[in-house]
């Protein structure tokens, strides 16, 4: 459990130092005397640069024991986040966010794989729900919270709050997870390993990521501009937005074990309502808040469940799994900011809503035809009920055993 809390505060502390620029872009703009757009790279070179490393550094450290895979993670988050702070220069300040984006790569390869392997495998979903708190809490929490010290102090100090948020899982890894190898764990191999199967989750990943940041880039954009609210209270439904999506990465985190299937098509088919209900019906005020609360019901529980599957069909090592699946997201935010960008002078803000609603739509579609019309194909799900069984008690004249209790009925549906 403190390996799992170390994970969190982690996956907090990485999640949040990738988006904090946002908050505070036009005091780095104006300190080291660039261009927004510039500042503006630091995120988006950031979350490329993670798309592009995840599958290939993670391959390359598969046989490093995986204690000092993290310290050493966590150890460059740290001195990155000091270097960012103390340097006042744009390319220093670049390099390090490139380290950083390098480190949180490979950070998110290997942390559920790590924490997974230090469980029992039927509560793998629940465990992947703990350590997606962390990660969903750093929009909620961690990127105001730095914004909010950037403007009463200045731009660097979050940086360094974030650097000293590394410390304590650092000291918590070095001391209590144990020295193995990656391939003594459990949670090394897929389950029920299914390369079809693997291709469409993560084909799901990058349909509903672009989808959804086609219209949500230009979020405050339609809150103001259809829907008629303040720029104020703009801020407000986005938090609202945040601390639902925390609400609900806890609650589907609890039936990913009992309920796969569903913990990843509901999400996706609320995501689709969210995206077309902006659509058709944004420009009300009560419609949009709904679908606000909607949307953000769905993000989190979508790369939640994702990174559960492709885990369980995993065709080879787990954290390569993982690291395609990060892979997909980062390059799903890329690729739907792009579309926005692209199709907003011709269709409108409220245009962008209807493509990723329809993207959405299909990977829906995807889901649900790999679901109830699996030609040829065994049930996965149930393969792994029977392939997790417990074994019964042995009879010392009969060598074979008898039977075994049911397995618990953690992967067929309720």
């Amino acid at each position: 459990m403190a390996v799992v809390a170390a994970l969190m505060l982690g996956a907090f502390a990485f999640n949040t130092t990738e988006n904090l620029p946002i908050g505070v872009l036009k005091l780095m703009s104006d300190d080291l005397d660039v261009s927004l757009s510039a500042v503006g790279l630091l995120v988006s070179g950031y979350g490329l640069t993670v798309a592009v490393v995840s599958v290939p550094i993670a391959q390359m450290t598969r046989s490093v024991p995986r204690r000092a895979v993290l310290c050493v993670l966590l150890a460059a988050l740290f001195l990155a986040s000091l270097v960012a702070a103390l340097v006042s220069s744009y390319w220093v300040l670049m390099a390090s966010r490139l380290v950083t984006a390098v480190a949180q790569a490979l950070f998110w390869a290997v942390m559920g794989p790590v924490a997974v392997g230090l469980f029992p495998p039927h509560v793998r979903g629940r465990v992947i729900g703990a350590l997606s708190v962390g990660g969903s809490a750093a929009l909620v929490l961690g990127v105001p919270g730095g914004t909010w010290l950037g403007q009463h102090s200045s731009w660097q100090l979050p940086f360094l709050v974030v650097g000293a948020l590394a410390v304590p899982p650092l000291v918590l890894i070095a001391l209590a997870l144990p020295v193995s190898r990656p391939e003594e764990s459990h949670a090394v191999r897929g389950v029920v390993p299914d390369t079809r199967r693997f291709a469409v989750v993560l084909t799901v990943t990058g349909l509903t990521v672009t989808g959804v940041f086609a219209g949500y880039t230009y979020i405050s954009t339609f809150l103001v501009d259809e829907s008629r609210f303040t720029e104020s209270t703009v801020s407000t439904l986005l938090l609202v937005l945040g601390v639902t999506g925390i609400v609900s990465v806890a609650v589907y985190g609890r039936l990913l074990d009992r309920c796969p299937r569903a913990t990843l098509t509901v999400p996706v088919a609320t995501q689709a309502a969210a995206l077309l209900g902006l659509y058709a019906a944004g420009g009300s005020k009560a419609v949009a808040v709904a679908m606000m609360v909607l949307l953000g019901a769905s993000l989190g529980p979508v790369f939640m469940a994702t990174q559960t599957q492709v885990m369980h069909f995993a065709p080879g090592r787990t954290e390569t799994a993982v690291a395609a699946n990060s892979a997909a997201y980062n390059l799903g935010v890329a690729a739907g900011a792009l579309a926005g960008s692209l199709l907003l002078p011709a269709i409108g803000v409220r245009g962008t809503f209807l493509v990723g609603g329809l993207m959405t739509v299909a990977a829906l579609v995807l889901l649900l035809e790999e679901q109830f019309f699996p030609v040829g194909r065994d049930d996965p799900w149930a393969a792994a009920a029977d392939h997790q069984a417990p074994a019964g008690p042995k009879d010392p004249q009969d060598p074979q055993g008898p039977p075994g209790p049911p397995a618990e009925d953690v992967y067929s549906e309720k």
